[in-house]
């Protein structure tokens, strides 16, 4: 990940819902719960951002069962360390808007 370069917070969310394998949907439900109903995915926005994290190595498709059309996919470390990158820059826009406002980081 670009040193400079935020994640988009869908795409934030998709990567942290995938530290352990799901499916489209159970990731959409997944990132709905973590954001206490805030963020909705649209299945079109899911799944054109599962294509570009899988492009950029963030994430892999898993093998999926014969019988099974659901796709399963999990973060890759190239993903959690974009994910720990993106957690450092907000943990630093935090503490800058903290001080700056007049509370403590």
């Amino acid at each position: 990940m670009d040193k400079n370069s935020a994640l988009t917070e869908a795409v934030y969310y998709i990567l942290l819902s995938l530290f352990t394998p799901l499916h489209g949907y159970g990731i959409m439900q997944k990132v709905e719960e973590m954001s206490d109903g805030r963020v909705k995915l649209a299945a079109g926005t899911l799944y054109g951002a599962l294509q570009t994290m899988t492009e950029k190595g963030w994430i892999v498709s898993l093998p999926c069962d014969a019988k099974s059309r659901k796709k399963e996919y999990l973060i890759t470390d190239s993903g959690k360390a974009a994910v720990t990158a993106e957690l450092k820059r907000l943990q630093e826009l935090v503490a800058n808007g903290t001080m700056i406002c007049g509370g403590k980081p």
